[in-house]
C-alpha cells in the first residue's frame, strides 16, 4: 500500500492497518527531531525516551490532523512531535520556566565561550559575559543539577568495562580531596626551601609582610627605607622566589 492510498483509506475510515502504516513511514521524522533536541539535553534524558514520547506525539498529529486546516501534514505533525517531546520533559523538570531559560542560555554562552577560546572557561568569565555575578551563576547552575530526577542506583560504565553505580560516584563535600591535600603540602615544602635560599633581608620583608601584616609604610620605618624601596624590594624578592621554586620544580 503506498503512502497516498494509506492516507486515502486513514482519512476515509480511520482504517487501523493504514494508520500503522503512516506512522512506520513518519518515524523517521521523530528520529530526526529526537537527534536534534538530545543533544541540548541532559544525559540523563536519553534519545530513545525522546522518540517514545516524539512516537506519541506523531499518532496523536494523525489523529487530529484536517486537511482542511491547509497546512501540509509534515508541518503540522512536526510541532506536534517536538511539541510532546518538550512537554514531556518539561514534566520532568520542576524549575520555572524563567529559571528553565536562564539555565539553558548559561549553557548556550559557555558553549560559545569554549569554542571561541578553545579551552574551558573560567566562571568568573561566564558570569561576565552574561552580566550576571558569580553568585548568581552559581545558584542557576545549581538549579540546573536538580533539574532531573536521577536514579543513584542507575549503572555507569568505566572505560575499562567495569560497571559502577551513580551512588558511588556522588562526591562527599565534606570529605577533603586526597590529592588536593598532597599538593599543598607539597607546595608548602618547596615554598619553605625556596625561603631558606633567601637573604635576611629578604626573609624579613616577607615576614613582616605576609606574617605579621605590615603594611609597606610601616615596614620601611623598620628597614629604615622610603615606602616606595620596599614595594621594590618586595617585588624583587617575589621574583627570586617565583625563579627559584621554577629551577626546583624543574630539576
Amino acid at each position: 500500500m503506498s503512502v497516498n492510498i494509506a492516507w486515502e483509506k486513514y482519512l476515509a475510515s480511520r482504517d487501523e492497518a493504514a494508520r500503522r502504516q503512516l506512522i512506520l513511514h513518519y518515524l523517521p521524522l521523530v528520529k530526526h527531531l529526537a537527534g536534534r533536541l538530545a543533544v541540548k539535553l541532559p544525559a540523563f534524558i536519553p534519545k530513545e525516551d525522546l522518540e517514545g514520547y516524539g512516537v506519541i506525539g506523531l499518532m496523536e498529529a494523525l489523529d487530529k490532523f484536517d486537511p482542511a486546516m491547509g497546512s501540509s501534514f509534515d508541518t503540522y505533525a512536526y510541532h506536534r512531535i517536538r511539541g510532546a517531546m518538550l512537554d514531556e520533559v518539561r514534566r520532568q523538570n520542576w524549575l520555572p520556566r524563567t529559571t528553565w531559560q536562564k539555565f539553558q542560555a548559561v549553557k548556550s554562552t559557555r558553549e560559545r565561550l569554549e569554542r571561541e577560546q578553545g579551552k574551558v572557561v573560567s566562571d568568573e568569565l561566564l558570569a561576565k559575559e552574561m552580566g550576571i555575578t558569580t553568585e548568581e551563576l552559581h545558584r542557576l547552575l545549581g538549579h540546573g543539577s536538580r533539574m532531573y530526577w536521577q536514579s543513584l542506583d542507575e549503572e555507569l560504565t568505566g572505560l575499562d568495562g567495569s560497571s559502577v553505580s551513580k551512588l558511588d560516584t556522588v562526591e562527599d563535600a565534606g570529605s577533603p580531596d586526597p590529592l588536593s591535600i598532597v599538593e599543598e603540602k607539597e607546595n608548602k615544602r618547596l615554598l619553605t626551601l625556596a625561603i631558606e635560599k633567601l637573604g635576611q633581608r629578604d626573609k624579613l620583608i616577607l615576614s613582616l609582610y605576609y606574617w605579621e601584616g605590615l603594611t609597606l609604610k610601616e615596614i620601611g620605618r623598620v628597614l629604615e627605607v622610603s615606602e616606595s624601596r620596599v614595594c621594590q624590594l618586595h617585588a624583587q624578592v617575589m621574583k627570586k622566589l617565583r625563579h627559584t621554586l621554577q629551577e626546583m620544580i624543574c630539576c
